[in-house]
């Protein structure tokens, strides 16, 4: 298992999909959401990604292709 600490920013034409739900059916991942801020034009999300580090990098991979910025982050995130 491999966590990976990442946040996700979301471009307006995706605020309103189900992006966390299809990154779960479709790569067997956890997401853990610490912080979120969500808008009608963009939302952030803070999470750890938990999973087989195989299906961590192909789901992150997945949310570059469909238009999600991600951020590795490197420090502990706060509760």
């Amino acid at each position: 298992m491999t966590r990976a600490r990442v946040r996700l920013t979301f471009p307006s034409e995706l605020v309103r999909e189900p992006v966390v739900a299809q990154l779960v059916r479709r790569f067997d991942v956890t997401p853990n959401i610490r912080r979120a801020d969500v808008s009608e034009d963009v939302g952030w999300i803070v999470c750890e990604v938990d999973g087989e580090e195989q299906a961590v990098e192909a789901a992150l991979a997945w949310l570059v292709e469909i238009g999600v910025d991600v951020d590795r982050l490197d420090h502990p995130l706060e509760s």
